[in-house]
């Protein structure tokens, strides 16, 4: 979809202003431009100059087609730490803080990963994640975020994810690749 061109919203749709993270309702009927489509989800420009997060669950009140939810098939009993764990750094990696078009990985906001295999078969996920500033109200949507897109990875049964302040975040955790996207030297 061409982000210079609006979009009129065509059902009432659940959305959060960013960065406050304060809930409220897109009418049917409003006009938005979307600026991000980014890991399932959507950030827009309201026609009042707001900025909000959709979820993907709302994509057909813009029109859009919604986000596959297919979980692939469980991995094999026998199956290594090693190889669920790289199935869990990609799944992260399609989780993207709604006003900036990079990777949670690659922003360096995932302080922790770890996982724990289960009794009863299968893992527990552990992240601890941070947000790029601490008045940005959006650590809980990512924190839901984060959270479902684990638990969507072959082999995760549980998933334990955290939002911590230490250390503070600061631009010399994003990794080169970003900094680069981002024109940060």
């Amino acid at each position: 979809m061409n982000k210079d061109h609006p979009i009129i919203v065509k059902r009432d749709c659940a959305a959060a202003l960013v960065p406050s993270g304060e809930k409220f309702t897109l009418p049917a009927g409003s006009t938005v431009w979307l600026t991000q489509s980014l890991g399932g989800s959507y950030t827009v420009m309201t026609d009042r100059g707001h900025m909000a997060h959709i979820d993907g669950d709302e994509s057909d009140a813009l029109g859009m087609a919604p986000p596959s939810a297919a979980k692939a098939e469980e991995p094999a009993g026998n199956e290594s730490i090693e190889a669920v764990e790289k199935r869990v750094w990609s799944q992260l990696k399609s989780c993207f803080d709604p006003e900036i078009p990079v990777n949670v990985v690659d922003l360096g906001l995932i302080y922790h990963c770890g996982l724990t295999r289960l009794a009863r078969g299968g893992y527990r996920s552990e992240v601890r994640f941070t947000l790029t500033a601490q008045g940005c109200g959006m650590g809980q949507f990512l924190k839901e975020d984060i959270r479902n897109k684990l638990l969507a990875v072959p082999g995760i049964r549980e998933a334990d994810v955290d939002l911590i302040w230490e250390p503070p975040w600061n631009q010399s955790m994003i990794s080169e690749a970003a900094k680069l996207q981002l024109g940060i030297e």
